[in-house]
């Protein structure tokens, strides 16, 4: 995935032996190369496999997250399968491995009062790893929405406004601080090897706050386009959420509306351990603006997943 493929490049690099359970190896093309790094087939929900995948492990990191679900209360299935249970079977693994380390990635926003089920799934999730006690030294990452050359954040509103001249925007003013993949990635790192980070809860965010339409205006300047932005009101904005819910990939649904009624937005520093957050504007030029040669061929890496 996005923020797993950023983080086994840092523990490759620092010559971590890792181990990657995926649901399907062929995807993996771009870590099965990397130095140190092991990638095999496995349904991470098998409390067995987790057992085999733990043993002579000396730190887990848990990835899996969806940003949809069938509707349920307090969340639906899907959510309380991935943000749930799993990481249920992933503390039972640990504690019968002898794992003591677990980083665990939540969400920013993470509530148990949250406006939507995947705030409040988020928030069961993190009761389960807190419940351990110290069984383990479990730490929680709660990053922003993240960003990155292969992100599905920026890069969807950058094909956006490459379609359409006109963009209509729901939770055009919902607050977002987004955080740079590279900076999750390196946090996490930090997370496994630093002792004080045991029993630790970070929010993890860039250095500035923007209003979702100032971040679409944005790519669409990175971008070279000009676009009309309109926000919509509310009863139309759960209508276009709707739609996109036909999808079978949807963009968007009315839960992650519903989401992004709490603000996307850190309570105190941005980042641990002293780090200093990369901003947007300094990298995303990189591989979304138009200037130079090798901007022609960002659009393909893109649909490429390259």
């Amino acid at each position: 995935g996005f923020v797993g493929s950023a983080i086994a490049n840092r523990l490759s690099a620092s010559g971590t032996l890792v181990l990657i359970p995926t649901r399907r190896r062929s995807r993996a093309g771009h870590v099965l190369l990397l130095p140190t790094i092991d990638v095999v087939e496995a349904d991470v929900h098998d409390p067995a496999t987790l057992s085999r995948l733990f043993s002579g492990a000396d730190a887990v990191v848990n990835l899996v997250g969806i940003l949809h679900s069938r509707g349920g209360d307090p969340y639906g299935p899907d959510f309380a399968n991935a943000h749930v249970e799993l990481p249920k079977k992933i503390v039972t693994a640990c504690r019968a491995a002898g794992v003591r380390r677990l980083v665990h990635i939540s969400a920013l926003g993470a509530s148990a009062e949250g406006p939507s089920e995947y705030l409040r799934s988020k928030a069961a999730g993190e009761a389960a790893i807190r419940s351990t006690g110290s069984d383990l030294d479990w730490v929680i990452l709660r990053p922003s929405v993240m960003f990155g050359r292969n992100d599905r954040f920026l890069n969807m509103f950058a094909d956006l406004a490459g379609l359409f001249p006109v963009l209509p925007l729901a939770g055009a003013d919902a607050r977002f601080q987004p955080v740079y993949v590279e900076d999750v990635a390196e946090v996490v790192v930090r997370a496994l090897s630093t002792p004080e980070a045991a029993g630790q809860i970070y929010e993890l965010a860039g250095p500035t706050v923007y209003t979702l339409r100032e971040l679409v205006k944005y790519v669409c300047e990175v971008t070279g386009r000009k676009r009309a932005i309109f926000a919509l009101p509310a009863s139309l904005g759960a209508l276009q959420a709707r739609l996109m819910e036909l999808a079978p990939q949807p963009l968007m649904s009315r839960d992650n509306l519903r989401s992004m009624e709490v603000d996307n937005v850190v309570s105190g520093p941005p980042l641990p351990f002293g780090l200093t957050p990369t901003a947007v504007e300094e990298v995303v030029p990189t591989w979304l603006g138009t200037d130079g040669q090798r901007a022609f061929y960002y659009p393909f890496r893109r649909y490429a997943r390259r």
